[in-house]
């Protein structure tokens, strides 16, 4: 297991409550759940974020597809789907 390290965080009273609830009914420690939906919080903003640059970097080379052709391919692939 990685190294922790500790930060804080403030929370409404109902959502470390709900989280109290949590803890208790799964056996787990409220630290432990935070630190869960931080991570997976993390993870899922830096591929919106990484998405967003690597698209960014696209333009700026200019390789990208125009919004017709880019229709066309989808509606051609839409096509050939077996149902």
């Amino acid at each position: 297991m990685a190294p922790s390290e500790t930060i804080t965080v403030r929370l409404p009273a109902d959502v470390k409550q709900r989280l109290g609830r949590l803890a208790e009914r799964t056996k787990r420690t409220k630290s432990f759940l935070a630190s869960e939906a931080i991570a997976g919080f993390v993870e899922h903003e830096l591929q919106i974020v990484e998405g967003i640059e690597r698209g960014l970097a696209d333009l700026r080379k200019g390789d990208t597809v125009g919004h017709d052709e880019a229709m066309a391919e989808l509606d051609e692939a839409i096509a050939a789907k077996p149902r």
